[in-house]
């Protein structure tokens, strides 16, 4: 408990250090969004009121503790395009992108391990040969080539889904989930691919080693000894690497959703950079950099939970 205290103390730290150098950055871009908002031929009073309202008259380091504050809360300003409130605006996206990257990393966990699983016991032949052929092909294409090709097939050609007209999660959710279910696989292809070779690789390593050998000596089963030891000891490289996975799977949706036409923070994102909303920008940049940093502080903890050897670690 106390070395998941820690690391959940840690996560905090990071995300106050990270929305202040977020906030800095946006405050200190140069242009007054109160003159984008009226437009050049507004008048310096027009401005200034407009300034006042928004707060944007006040030094960003007092702005940044309020903001701060009213983050616990919900409270992540007004969108200079929209006129609404920030957490209204970005809400039903951060659903929609949770959703499609969840959905992703099920499918990674799903597949890859039973897959690293069995290919770790093969060693030669063509079955192997094959496996090793179509991983190396999985990771070497992108996903939003494979979007535009699952696009092309299930919504061209076999109408299973309709492109850009996808179900909302609220009124057709299991409507929306097959929609996503595309996108989650365009995503999940190239980290199912690595997380195959990753585990396969720490699997058969693991086997090669002094315990393994006395266990199989003494008459134990090998698939036995697999499943009871090996395995544990090969996961603890292989979470940390699906939580890097999880991290980047966010990052892989924001080109996905555009693939899609999925209407989640990746698509707000780029609408809000190109209209220069840096209160949506900004709230995004934080969210996206809350659940990055969340990934890694879960994986440290589960780690830890596998091999409590890693408390005498450095993370310690």
């Amino acid at each position: 408990m106390k070395y998941a205290a820690r690391r959940i103390a840690m996560l905090l730290l990071t995300m106050v250090i990270v929305s202040f150098f977020a906030f800095a950055a946006f405050s200190m871009i140069s242009g007054d969004p109160a003159t984008a908002m009226l437009g050049t031929t507004a008048t310096p009073e027009k401005v200034a009121a407009l300034r006042a309202e928004l707060g944007l008259d006040r030094p960003w380091p007092v702005r940044y503790v309020e903001w701060l504050a009213g983050f616990f809360t919900g409270d992540l300003g007004i969108s200079y395009s929209y006129g609404t409130p920030v957490w209204e605006l970005i809400a039903p996206k951060v659903g929609l992108t949770l959703c499609l990257s969840l959905l992703s990393f099920m499918l990674i966990v799903a597949v890859s391990i039973p897959l690293g699983l069995r290919s770790a016991g093969r060693t030669g032949g063509r079955l192997e040969w094959l496996g090793t052929v179509m991983n190396q092909l999985g990771m070497a294409v992108p996903p939003f080539f494979t979007g535009i090709l699952l696009t092309w097939v299930f919504s061209t050609m076999l109408h299973w889904f309709i492109h850009g007209q996808m179900p909302s999660l609220t009124q057709n959710f299991g409507g929306a989930l097959r929609y996503l279910l595309f996108a989650a696989v365009a995503l999940a292809v190239p980290r199912i691919a690595m997380t195959t070779r990753m585990l396969r690789s720490t699997i058969r390593r693991e086997m090669e080693r002094d315990y393994v050998r006395t266990a199989i000596s003494r008459g134990n089963d090998r698939s036995g000894v697999l499943r009871r030891h090996v395995l544990k000891n090969a996961l603890v490289p292989v979470v940390t690497f699906l939580a890097q996975t999880m991290a980047e799977i966010v990052a892989g949706s924001i080109v996905v959703e555009q693939v899609f036409a999925i209407p989640g923070l990746g698509r707000m994102l780029v609408a809000s950079i190109g209209s220069r909303d840096y209160p949506v920008v900004q709230a995004i940049v934080v969210i996206l950099a809350f659940w990055v940093v969340l990934s890694g502080t879960a994986a440290d903890i589960v780690n830890q939970r596998i091999d409590p050897r890693l408390r005498m670690g450095g993370r310690t």
